[in-house]
């Protein structure tokens, strides 16, 4: 069976169910035109969809390729080898016919492109494009994620050309405020290549003026260059495990904030008050050259020892600024909590590689204290430039989050009364940020955090970038855009783009020329995002499988961090998860829909439960870990 979102501004808002008999042939993504009978659009009690439909034209298929393994399958009367591959998507439970290749094994990892989708009676025909290695293979695997997504790997000649033309440009103050002089320093971490933010701090009598120094990324790449066209394609830099697929050639060092060279800056000039508030903001096209080079550990060593601190000498230019940081950083932090800024806990992975590239250890990621002042800045600067293009009425692109729609929000306060905590705080006429602050403070109490703050996640939409200024519900903020990393996302790149522009030819004029460009950049950027996010998780899949495989039949400590009808999914302390499916737990067990728990008797199992379990297996193909209950927790016969 599948389902179909219906196009924006048709009266169906809930996604429509399609059963089996009615498909069509039709494919994951698949654009598709439906046929829905006025009769089904009645919500029914005894059904759990709010309308069914039927497929009755396919318009345009989803996918063209499909990465999958090749396998023989015996011989025709005449002795030719009869080929499949079987796709890699399990949404795509079919095998593709193809002709054999030479160069292609059984067992191999292939690129198919599909020449005939067939039918409900034909097998679907393709032929091999490329073959990348064995099916099980980090190599071969890690190509195909690349490939699945469309991930864009190489520039093109021109667009790579041009970088480096535009890099070659000498630098001139004509026209810029000369900040070369004043206290200007990066901070990122040991391994960082590209330094596009820099900060300066000034305390004044009435409070601070906070410099968040941007690389100037559009002076370098000029709207509807071949280099933008890239980035534009692109949207994003992707972290993987091991590499970055930049967003712009490796040429845009000419943007890196490197210490003790001239740099081309955008620079918020920030006013804020004792109280944190922001009470102006100047933005002005600046050349820099930052002080050091800062790194968090180091910053954060020098936090903890100070003028004893081993780093001290390298950070004796800008110590007195360091200290005010942190008086500045509490401030902030305390507005934000006041506004009950979504503070979850995160279960970010970091890998240990060998000299090979394999995983040997997975870690969870922590953060010191030098790292939490520079996110906060980062998000006041982007606050002070989102209410600063708003009050000039310039095009923006701004980042939004919308609150919880009301499905989620009453399956969210199902799970928390039934974890028994209190929902009294969602009971609100407006449901705020802070609604969720009074939760995530008992769940703390109670030692279920970790969990509390998953399921407060899923809870959420997911923010998305917009032409048109809306609140961001997670960060309890009315203006709120991205600005300070335009070397690796395309909507900050076209946020600088305007700014520069209205600062050279006036707000009239940028509306003119750029209002529609932001309408479309925000819509390509939303679409790059949620591609970059879902390669980077399979990738990150990827890993902790591999890793897990020398670990099948061990015991571990675990927490249930998922409860579905075919299973329940269980977070190791590395934050590796695996799938216990239902029929490793017994036979009888009944999935409750509204308590997110499946039960048997006495026995019920629910979020945030502590299980023992036993790595049973680590499918790379599929790339999910499979476990079973260590013994002590099955269920008494």
């Amino acid at each position: 069976f599948g389902f179909v979102t219906a196009d924006e501004g048709f009266h169906l808002t809930d996604d429509i169910f399609i059963p089996a008999k009615n498909c069509g042939g039709a494919l994951t993504g698949d654009r598709v035109a439906i046929r829905v009978k006025k009769r089904d659009l009645i919500p029914k009690p005894d059904r759990k969809y709010h309308a069914e439909g039927s497929v009755c034209e396919i318009k345009q298929r989803g996918i063209e390729t499909c990465c999958g393994t090749y396998f023989e399958r015996g011989h025709t009367r005449r002795g030719a080898p009869v080929c499949r591959v079987r796709p890699d998507n399990p949404h795509f439970f079919f095998e593709i016919k193809v002709a054999a290749h030479p160069e292609a094994a059984d067992g191999d990892k292939v690129l198919c492109k599909i020449t005939d989708y067939g039918d409900q009676t034909r097998a679907p025909k393709g032929e091999i494009l490329r073959v990348l290695g064995r099916a099980e293979s980090l190599g071969a695997n890690y190509e195909a994620v690349l490939l699945e997504h469309g991930i864009r790997t190489i520039f093109p000649e021109k667009a790579v050309y041009a970088a480096e033309k535009a890099a070659a440009t000498p630098l001139s103050t004509s026209g810029r405020l000369d900040l070369r002089d004043s206290v200007i320093f990066t901070i990122d971490g040991a391994d960082a290549k590209d330094l596009d933010d820099a900060i300066s701090l000034e305390v004044t009598r009435d409070g601070y003026i906070l410099g968040v120094h941007i690389a100037d990324v559009s002076y370098y790449v000029r709207y509807g260059t071949p280099v933008d066209k890239e980035a534009f394609a692109r949207g994003t830099s992707i972290y993987f495990t091991d590499k970055v697929v930049p967003m712009l050639p490796e040429s845009n060092g000419a943007c890196s904030l490197d210490a003790g060279t001239d740099k081309y800056a955008l620079s918020a000039l920030i006013t804020l008050d004792h109280t944190g508030a922001i009470t102006d903001c100047r933005i002005e096209n600046t050349i820099i050259r930052s002080k050091v080079r800062g790194v968090y550990s180091e910053v954060n060593d020098l936090f903890r020892n100070h003028t004893h601190s081993p780093y001290y000498e390298k950070y004796k230019p800008v110590y007195k600024q360091l200290l005010s940081m942190y008086p500045l950083y509490k401030i902030l932090a305390h507005r934000a909590d006041a506004r009950g800024v979504l503070e979850l806990e995160s279960a970010e992975a970091k890998f240990i590689l060998n000299e090979e590239g394999m995983p040997v250890d997975i870690i969870r990621r922590s953060r010191g204290d030098a790292e939490r002042p520079i996110e906060q800045f980062m998000l006041t600067a982007n606050e002070a430039v989102a209410r600063y293009m708003c009050m000039h009425q310039l095009p923006c692109v701004f980042r939004i989050h919308e609150a919880p729609d009301e499905d989620k929000l009453t399956a969210y306060k199902n799970f928390i009364h039934n974890a028994g905590l209190s929902i009294l705080s969602l009971r609100q006429k407006k449901l705020t940020t802070a609604s969720f602050a009074p939760i995530l403070r008992e769940a703390e109490e109670k030692g279920i955090a970790r969990v509390v703050s998953r399921v407060t996640l899923r809870a959420q939409m997911k923010a998305k970038y917009s032409e048109k200024r809306a609140d961001h519900f997670g960060l309890g903020l009315s203006y709120y855009c991205h600005f300070t990393s335009p070397i690796r996302r395309y909507p900050d790149l076209s946020v600088h783009r305007i700014l520069k522009y209205a600062l050279e030819n006036g707000a009239g004029a940028a509306v003119s020329k750029y209002a529609r460009f932001a309408k479309a950049s925000a819509e390509a950027s939303s679409d790059n995002e949620l591609r970059a996010m879902t390669a980077e998780r399979d990738i990150e899949d990827l890993y902790k499988v591999i890793y897990m495989q020398k670990e099948v039949g061990g015991i571990f400590d675990a927490v249930i961090s998922s409860v579905t009808p075919f299973g329940l999914f269980c977070e190791l302390e590395n934050t590796c998860e695996g799938l216990i499916p239902l029929e490793k737990l017994g036979e009888g067990f009944s999935f409750n829909e509204a308590a997110r728990t499946l039960g048997r008797g006495k026995t019920i199992y629910r979020l945030g439960q502590p299980m023992r379990v036993c790595i049973t297996e680590a499918n790379v193909l599929r790339r999910r870990i499979y476990m079973e209950p260590a013994e002590e927790n099955l269920p008494q016969e």
